[in-house]
């Protein structure tokens, strides 16, 4: 191997990345899977799902760092996402839920500058398990979601805990998918509603999260090995949207989900 000294930028960049895949061979064979989920379910499924990807990745970093590689491959795949559903969300609910969002994710960001990394290991853990009780109770009709014109303030309350729940553990899709539903929207604008909120308010985490230390050059070089994965993942969801039944996907999420959230919640607490 040359010394640093004899390379250009572009071979440096390549060094370093090289050299993070050497050291860390175990995270990337745990993230690249993790990020290709997360793709498929912002891509095709709501993006409720995609959550679990940091989730996995907070087994194995510090929770803070956790959700500073998967921000920018979120955002990234909001992008990715954006055209095949343009203009197909409905504007009225989806700018409720962006406005609700913003005061959201500040809690979020004063609560994570005050408090240690076990107490985000148990929150995301017991977000993780709630999510999966939640869709299980909707799913067996314990709890129903009658469709019907839902008052505003629902739309701004709803949107304020996807905020905080998306900043302290990138899943606010469950408390945004509960006011959707409850609005009748159908399959495609509920994809395309949970593009866009969740493109602005990936947007509104962004600086708060460079702010509180989330982003490092770890990261940045992660982000780098990643990110074709994500637009892999984000490929395969937008073709598999009309293709794979939802119960398929979910079934497999809620098995991950469990038992990566019961681990953290583990972890968190001994």
């Amino acid at each position: 191997m040359p010394p640093l000294s004899a390379l250009n930028t572009g071979d440096l960049w390549f060094f370093k990345v090289a050299t993070l895949l050497e050291l860390d061979l175990s995270f990337f064979m745990i993230a690249v899977p993790a990020v290709v989920f997360a793709g498929i379910s912002k891509g095709g499924f709501g993006s409720g799902a995609a959550f679990a990807a940091a989730s996995i990745l907070a087994l194995t970093l510090p929770p803070g760092l956790a959700l500073g590689v998967m921000l920018p491959l979120l955002m990234l795949m909001d992008v990715a996402s954006l055209r095949p559903y343009w203009g197909k969300w409905r504007w009225h609910e989806s700018r409720l839920l962006i406005l609700g969002g913003i005061p959201g994710v500040a809690l979020g960001a004063g609560l994570f500058s005050v408090v240690n990394d076990d107490v985000f290991r148990v929150l995301i853990g017991v977000i993780s398990v709630a999510f999966v009780i939640w869709t299980q109770l909707t799913t067996r009709g314990w709890v129903n979601i009658s469709a019907g014109d839902a008052p505003d303030w629902q739309g701004g309350l709803a949107g304020f805990v996807a905020g905080f729940a998306s900043f302290v553990s990138h899943a606010g899709g469950p408390p945004a998918a509960v006011y959707l539903l409850s609005r009748g929207v159908n399959k495609t604008e509920y994809q395309a509603c949970t593009v866009v909120v969740f493109w602005a308010i990936n947007i509104a985490k962004f600086i708060p999260y460079a702010f509180l230390g989330m982003f490092t050059l770890e990261t940045g070089l992660a982000n780098l090995a990643l990110a074709p994965f994500a637009l892999l993942g984000t490929w395969i969801g937008v073709r598999a949207h009309h293709l794979v039944p939802e119960r398929i996907f979910f079934a497999f999420t809620y098995v991950i989900l469990m038992i990566t959230g019961l681990k953290l919640i583990f972890d968190g607490l001994t």
